[in-house]
C-alpha cells in the first residue's frame, strides 16, 4: 500500500475513532436555545390565551408575544460532540448543567418548582394590570406550605387565612415569620386563622371571610440557626373583582409576567395597545408592577425575532447582556415598570420611537 493512502487511512480511522469517543463521552454540560413564542392576545389551539368575565372588554390587534426557551432535561446526558456543535452554533447556548439544575436537582423537581412559578407569575400579573387600571385587589396572607414533620403539620393547613400571630394583625407574609421568631425554640406561638374551606366559601360568596378560630403551636429550633419556627411559609392571596383566567398550557417559569400584565391591560382598555405591531417581551412582574430580570435572554431575542417581532421589551437589568447579541431588525426596549412598557407602547403605536428607552451593552 503506497505511503499517502496508509497515512489517509490511518487519519480516517483516528478521526472516526475521535467521532465516536466523543459521542460516547459525557460532559456535564445542558443546552439552551430559542422556545416557542405566544401571543398574549390570541389563541392556543383555538382558546384565547387571556379570558376575562364579568367586566367589559374591548377589541385587540397586533402581538404582545411572551417568549420561551428549550433546555435539554435534567436526566439527559450531553456528550461532547454536541456540546462543541452548541458552542460553535449561534442559536443555543451550552452552560454548565449546574446552571440550570443546581444542588442536584431532579428534571421532576425543576418541572414543580417551574410550574409554581408559572402560576404565580400569572397571579402577579393579574394584581399588576388591575393596580394599574386603578382596579382595587383585595389580598390576605395565607399558609402557602406546611412542611412535612414540622410543629404545625396537622393545625394549620394550606390556604388557611392568616389574621394574627400572638394577637398581632398579619399585613404582609413577612409579618409572620418576624412574629414567631420573637418566640424562643419550644414556646407556643398562637395563631389566628380563617380555615382554608371557610375562606375558599366566602369568596365564592364575594365576601369577606368569618369564623376565625385560635391554633396554638409549640415552636422547634429552625436547622443550623438557634431560632423558632413553626415549619410554615406564608404567601399572599387576591380576591379579584372578576374572572382573569390565563389558558396556556406546559410553560413554566415567572418570566412571563410582563406580558400577560401587558395583556389583560390591552383588554380591559378601549383602543389597541400594540397599534397592530408585533412586538414581544419579557420580565417577571410582582404585585406593584415592578419588572424583573430573568434567564436565557439572548435564547429569547432570537426566538422573537425568528417569530416575527420587531420591538422586544427587556427588563433594564437584562439590558447589557441583551444588547451584546441583538438580532438583526429587533429594537430593544428598556422597561423597569409595567408603566415603562405601556408608555413605550404609546410611542410605538404612534411611530414616534426615536427617543424610545433602550438598552446598551456598555
Amino acid at each position: 500500500m503506497p505511503r499517502r493512502t496508509a497515512t489517509m487511512l490511518a487519519s480516517t480511522l483516528i478521526l472516526i475513532a475521535l467521532l465516536c469517543a466523543g459521542v460516547l463521552i459525557p460532559v456535564p454540560y445542558s443546552e439552551m436555545s430559542p422556545g416557542p413564542t405566544v401571543n398574549t392576545l390570541g389563541k392556543v389551539e383555538g382558546e384565547p390565551v387571556l379570558q376575562i368575565s364579568g367586566h367589559k372588554t374591548y377589541p385587540t390587534s397586533g402581538n404582545l408575544n411572551m417568549t420561551t426557551v428549550r433546555v435539554t432535561g435534567a436526566d439527559y446526558n450531553m456528550n461532547l460532540v454536541e456540546a462543541v456543535y452548541g458552542w460553535l452554533a449561534h442559536d443555543s447556548v451550552v452552560v454548565p448543567h449546574d446552571t440550570l439544575y443546581p444542588d442536584g436537582k431532579t428534571e421532576q423537581q425543576s418541572t414543580q418548582e417551574n410550574a409554581e412559578e408559572f402560576s404565580q407569575s400569572q397571579e402577579s400579573a393579574k394584581v399588576a394590570a388591575l393596580t394599574e387600571l386603578g382596579i382595587p385587589v383585595s389580598s390576605r396572607v395565607v399558609v402557602s406550605t406546611v412542611i412535612k414533620g414540622s410543629p404545625a403539620q396537622g393545625k394549620l393547613h394550606a390556604g388557611d387565612v392568616i389574621k394574627q400571630v400572638d394577637g398581632n394583625a398579619v399585613k404582609q407574609p413577612e409579618d409572620v415569620a418576624k412574629l414567631v421568631t420573637r418566640h424562643k425554640p419550644g414556646e407556643d406561638v398562637t395563631f389566628t386563622i380563617v380555615p382554608a374551606k371557610t375562606a375558599q366559601a366566602a369568596e365564592k360568596a364575594g365576601k369577606e371571610p368569618e369564623g376565625s378560630r385560635k391554633v396554638v403551636i409549640t415552636t422547634a429550633k429552625a436547622p443550623k440557626e438557634n431560632r423558632a419556627i413553626v415549619g410554615i411559609q406564608a404567601g399572599t392571596d387576591h380576591t379579584f373583582p372578576f374572572r382573569i383566567d390565563i389558558k396556556l398550557a406546559d410553560v413554566g417559569g415567572p418570566s412571563a409576567g410582563l406580558m400577560f400584565s401587558l395583556g389583560i391591560v390591552d383588554k380591559l382598555t378601549p383602543g389597541q395597545l400594540t397599534g397592530g405591531k408585533f412586538i414581544a417581551g419579557t420580565g417577571t412582574i410582582d404585585d406593584k408592577g415592578k419588572v424583573g430580570p430573568i434567564g436565557g435572554i439572548n435564547m429569547k431575542l432570537v426566538g422573537a425575532r425568528n417569530a416575527g417581532a420587531r420591538y422586544f421589551l427587556t427588563p433594564s437589568d437584562n439590558c447589557r447582556a441583551a444588547a451584546s447579541d441583538i438580532p438583526s431588525g429587533l429594537t430593544l426596549v428598556k422597561v423597569k415598570t409595567i408603566d415603562d412598557a405601556k408608555k413605550s407602547l404609546e410611542k410605538i403605536r404612534a411611530g414616534d420611537t426615536t427617543d424610545l428607552p433602550s438598552c446598551s451593552a456598555g
